[in-house]
């Protein structure tokens, strides 16, 4: 039987990761994304534990309590997790950061090479950093960072439709709605219809960033 990483070329090498992308100014402050690290812990928990109104509705099911799966002791294999897959050209895990302070995740996962070269996108922000054009910096530093460096050509996101403010900062950003996938994910304890929206490097012009400057959305630090 062969092997699904031999079809899709699964590399043992990690193109873009780590990387520290930015800063961009946007009105909330100076966006900029680096590599997740183990001493963000503390601040990641009291984030996740602190907004779960705001982040649970959105989020995949997960086993254990809310408060078990977000506190300190949660994060070490979280984090060692995702840079053993980084390592491995899997993932390229990133903290957002404003004006320096820890503001959220930003990850392109499911990273597939050889003749697919596709990955999807998936970030979240606390309270502090939801206006203001965080999110949409960051996605911009990290698709470009992606398709640039990382060397993809695709790259997807999906997006529970009643997610207005994640629906916005995906059009925002350049991302073109595909479709939709009826019972897609366990959210919330139930399987929620989510939205696909998709990106491939030829429509990405001189840069998502870029075009955020350009439309007056942010500017170069």
């Amino acid at each position: 039987m062969t092997r699904v990483s031999q079809v899709y070329g699964v590399e043992g090498r990690h193109p873009g990761w780590p990387a520290k992308l930015g800063p961009v100014r946007v009105k909330a402050g100076l966006v900029a994304v680096r590599p997740v690290r183990l001493r963000d812990g503390g601040e990641w928990s009291r984030a996740r534990l602190r907004d779960r109104a705001h982040l649970e509705e959105w989020e995949p099911s997960g086993t254990g309590t809310w408060d078990e799966r977000n506190s300190l002791w949660s994060w070490p294999p979280q984090w060692s997790a995702l840079r053993s897959l980084a390592r491995r050209g899997q993932c390229l895990p990133f903290t957002i950061t404003v004006d320096g302070a820890f503001a959220g995740q930003i990850t392109v996962g499911n990273v597939i090479r050889a003749s697919l070269r596709s990955a999807w996108v998936g970030y979240w922000v606390s309270t502090s950093a939801v206006r203001g054009g965080v999110a949409t910096a960051a996605v911009a530093l990290v698709v470009d960072h992606a398709f640039r460096v990382a060397g993809l050509h695709r790259i997807e996101a999906t997006v529970r439709p009643e997610n207005v403010a994640s629906v916005r900062v995906l059009t925002k950003a350049g991302f073109r709605q595909e479709g939709l996938l009826q019972r897609y994910l366990d959210v919330a304890g139930d399987w929620r219809d989510h939205l696909l929206f998709g990106m491939t490097v030829e429509e990405t012009g001189p840069g998502l960033t870029a075009r955020l400057i350009a439309a007056g959305h942010a500017d170069y630090a």
